[in-house]
């Protein structure tokens, strides 16, 4: 059971998350747990305040954050039985002070001093659910994920090894298990085989609960978040979204990668590769049944499960002769993307031609540059990326007429379709977005 930052964000939370957990005492849960909401980015805003040098604001900003743990800490567990929290809280805010000054001084590497700061959101966000919980009559133990799963080096996105990790997760988990504890975890932390702490970057934490999920070959993945599983498409554009009930593994990939944030394509790999089923249910509303990803899933009746999108994009088009019958183009093109760990999300190419589309736009000047070097390069930006997924989509006889016919008034400016047997993917000005998903919405899952 992964709970995040919203699940754990003030005492009515931790309440909510205490009466999730108990009602599955018997399925002998492990819960992995993020940072409060808003921690984190309190962390991170503290590092580079401390990075100008001015520790000393950078340490006061985080008290209110101090004081919300001290308040969900006095709700639920009694003065005595307290001492226990409060003495880790005194001991992470003295590391923190320590490891501000550091960085103000830049006496250790600032990658790894950014992780071991960021890290104290999870730290103290499992040590005080472990306590709320056993203060409610639920045999609950913090587990360190630091001593559990073991990464490389690099700080900020750091990549599991895995065996080491499952081998260290079942050594620790099962025996606490056996013995009907419920082992509770701070998501996205880890270290590398030297004990520095690491971090697993976005998604961080729904990819420790799945390392864990599938080194223990749990029965079931549960994430738990603030929305009721994965929707049609984003509630916020159309109201008359719904919950997929059932998603496969390459659908919820298709529709994390395009922008539906509920699942990150990373969390779902090592379930996908173990065969556990993820579940993606809504703290808030816990009797609603959210939405179940497998490995397979039957075909839709309109073959359609959802629509994603993604905004701020901008194409690039390099076009060249020198690609006519040569081959190694596009090996040089792909290079310059690498050099620059840049991805790409959508490409399409002619004889003479490649347009692409980018969401990360932090080295383009420095890419456009070196494509230059390739042929001659447009950049356009101000598009949005449109995903259309559902299984069976590429064998569909009139499926793509159907959705290009419902927003016929509209100029596509780049369509990907067959790479994946899931996704119809098309980009449109930004300023079309809301409206275009609303009119396929309306077509394609119109109400029986």
């Amino acid at each position: 059971m992964k709970f995040g930052g919203t699940s754990v964000g003030d005492v009515a939370a931790f309440e909510r998350v205490f009466h999730i957990v108990s009602r599955q005492i018997e399925r002998r849960p492990v819960v992995v747990v993020s940072a409060m909401t808003k921690v984190t980015d309190a962390l991170l805003a503290a590092f580079e305040t401390a990075k100008k040098g001015d520790f000393a604001a950078a340490y006061t900003s985080l008290e209110p954050h101090f004081d919300r743990h001290v308040e969900v800490s006095r709700h639920f567990i009694a003065e005595e039985s307290g001492k226990t929290f409060d003495t880790e809280l005194q001991l992470a805010r003295e590391e923190l002070s320590d490891l501000l000054t550091r960085t103000s001084r830049r006496s250790l590497p600032l990658s790894m001093l950014k992780d071991a700061i960021v890290s104290y959101g999870e730290q103290l966000s499992s040590r005080l659910l472990a306590e709320v919980l056993k203060a409610n009559g639920i045999a609950a133990r913090q587990v360190d994920s630091r001593r559990l799963i073991v990464t490389d080096d690099e700080f900020g996105a750091a990549q599991p090894i895995w065996e080491e990790t499952a081998e260290l997760v079942r050594l620790e988990l099962e025996p606490a298990i056996a013995a009907g504890e419920v082992p509770i975890m701070g998501g996205f932390i880890a270290a590398n085989r030297a004990g520095e702490t690491t971090t697993l970057g976005r998604g961080g934490s729904d990819y420790s609960a799945a390392l864990v999920a599938a080194a223990l070959q749990a029965s079931e993945l549960q994430i738990w978040t603030d929305v009721t599983g994965v929707m049609t498409c984003d509630p916020r554009i159309c109201g008359e979204a719904r919950t997929i009930p059932v998603l496969s593994y390459e659908e919820a990939a298709e529709l994390a990668y395009f922008g539906a944030k509920v699942l990150h394509p990373k969390t779902i790999k090592p379930a996908v590769d173990h065969s556990i089923p993820v579940r993606v249910c809504n703290t808030f509303e816990p009797n609603e049944i959210g939405t179940m990803v497998l490995g397979d899933s039957a075909e839709a009746p309109n073959k359609i499960k959802s629509i994603a999108h993604k905004k701020n994009i901008t194409i690039l088009r390099i076009t060249s002769a020198r690609m006519l019958g040569s081959y190694g183009f596009m090996s040089a093109l792909f290079q310059v993307f690498e050099r620059y760990r840049t991805v790409i999300d959508v490409i399409s190419t002619s004889e003479v031609s490649v347009a692409l589309t980018l969401d990360n736009t932090a080295e383009l000047d420095k890419i456009v540059t070196e494509l230059g070097r390739l042929g001659d390069v447009e950049v356009e930006p101000g598009y949005g990326v449109v995903c259309v997924v559902g299984e069976g989509l590429r064998a569909s006889t009139g499926l793509a007429s159907k959705v290009f016919s419902t927003i016929d008034d509209v100029n596509i400016a780049l369509v990907s379709h067959g790479a994946s047997s899931v996704n119809l993917t098309f980009v449109v000005k930004e300023e079309v977005v809301a409206d275009v998903i609303k009119r396929l919405h309306q077509a394609l899952f119109k109400k029986d």
